[in-house]
């Protein structure tokens, strides 16, 4: 019981998490505010305004330096995460994003086409834009800077 108690108490972890959630809700206000949408599936969704995934990772890091220092080991591992997570969130996840939506034109067209069988339509939300990933970097340094 006591691994729960030290958990509670560490605020690296907590500011990690409260990186995703500050993220996964902006995603639902961010349409809201703009275009008059309530969506309350896009606080589970993937991609979109900002990027959760980079805001966890750089609360993280930011945490992580600022408890253990920014010369620390702990940092340097932290932070080439926190670079391969918005790499893949603006790159590899964006790309997979943008094939998935070819694709579901492609079947669109061939079954108006009259070529009918059964399609599972693909998700295109999956990746980021990099303003979109440098929002959620933000968000995660500055929570961290003013809760760590």
């Amino acid at each position: 019981m006591q691994v729960f108690s030290e958990m509670a108490q560490n605020r690296v972890l907590w500011v990690a998490v409260l990186g995703w959630v500050a993220a996964q809700a902006l995603k639902v206000v961010f349409p809201l505010l703009l275009e008059r949408k309530l969506d309350l599936k896009r606080f589970f969704g993937l991609g979109g305004m900002p990027s959760s995934h980079t805001a966890v990772v750089c609360a993280l890091a930011t945490g992580v330096g600022i408890a253990s220092g920014f010369h620390s080991v702990e940092f340097a591992i932290s932070a080439m995460l926190a670079m391969v997570v918005m790499t893949d969130a603006a790159g590899v996840r964006r790309a997979a994003g943008k094939q998935a939506a070819a694709l579901n034109r492609i079947m669109k067209e061939l079954m108006e086409n009259g070529k009918g069988f059964s399609y599972e339509t693909l998700k295109e939300l999956l990746g980021h834009s990099p303003f979109e990933v440098l929002v959620g970097a933000l968000l995660g340094i500055l929570l961290a800077f003013w809760l760590v």
